[in-house]
């Protein structure tokens, strides 16, 4: 995910960030999950502006300002990571900041929530209610999952308010919490091709995703950044957590606090 992020700029295609993705993953031994995933016919999802989700890497150029969705998978050692992350193309328009920071926040709050006993089906109105306070929407189409030897499993984790049966979390539980947050309205048009869903209006979006793991106390994430990864403006600017992510049990607290120590230091 940092390899592809670093080549999103302006002039580059999505089908040239979809090689990176391909090559580095067979080279470390690993297979990408979303190629040929019921007919998918690319290594990653590449999301760009008004596409929610399931973009299809494409030789269309990235222009200035454009924001785009990596969403990366691969299959190493008989389980499946499943992580997203936002870039840009350039330098983003102030709409786009909080777009993203809002998406990011909501996320972290979602994720914060995690450890065992809590309900999965209060995940959503966390998500909700943030994004709807600052003036956006989230989308009901698509949801996270349970995660692990099969890529798309239960529970289902909606992000949005919701009464749904979907259990208790608990120990070892692996599972994805991924928000799509909307600009205007969150009903999405699916493509042609299948796989390409867009906002029907048009407008901008913004996700992120990890896999998790739930730990007796609290939680961890499986796809969390490395001593390498870039750390990006709404890592720096969250008043939700400041610096990146790496979860809510001790041991993953001990390495984000020396992680984000030498980042924000940077």
């Amino acid at each position: 995910l940092d390899l592809a992020g670093k080549a999103v700029k302006p002039g580059v295609t999505t089908d040239e960030i979809d090689n990176i993705v391909h090559e580095a993953t067979v080279a470390a031994g690993a297979y990408p999950s979303p190629l040929n995933y019921h007919g998918f016919p690319k290594s990653c999802c590449t999301s760009v502006n008004e596409v929610i989700c399931h973009g299809i890497p494409d030789d269309r150029k990235l222009e200035e300002g454009d924001v785009i969705n990596l969403d990366i998978t691969v299959y190493l050692d008989g389980y499946h990571g499943d992580c997203s992350e936002m870039f840009v193309a350039g330098e983003p328009d102030e709409k786009a900041k909080k777009l993203i920071q809002t998406t990011y926040d909501c996320w972290v709050k979602a994720l914060d929530f995690v450890k065992p006993g809590n309900d999965y089906k209060d995940i959503g109105a966390i998500i909700e209610d943030h994004v709807v306070e600052n003036g956006f929407s989230t989308v009901r189409n698509f949801c996270g999952h349970g995660i692990g030897s099969v890529f798309h499993t239960n529970p289902n984790i909606y992000h949005y308010r919701n009464t749904e049966p979907n259990g208790k979390m608990d120990v070892g539980h692996t599972f994805t919490i991924e928000p799509m947050i909307c600009e205007g309205s969150a009903k999405c048009l699916k493509w042609p091709d299948e796989w390409t869903a867009t906002t029907i209006d048009g407008k901008r979006s913004a996700q992120f995703e990890h896999t998790l793991l739930i730990t007796p106390d609290g939680v961890e994430a499986l796809t969390g950044k490395l001593d390498t990864s870039p750390i990006q403006f709404w890592e720096k600017e969250s008043t939700v957590h400041k610096g990146i992510w790496l979860g809510t049990s001790a041991a993953a607290k001990e390495r984000e606090a020396d992680l984000n120590k030498q980042l924000l230091e940077m």
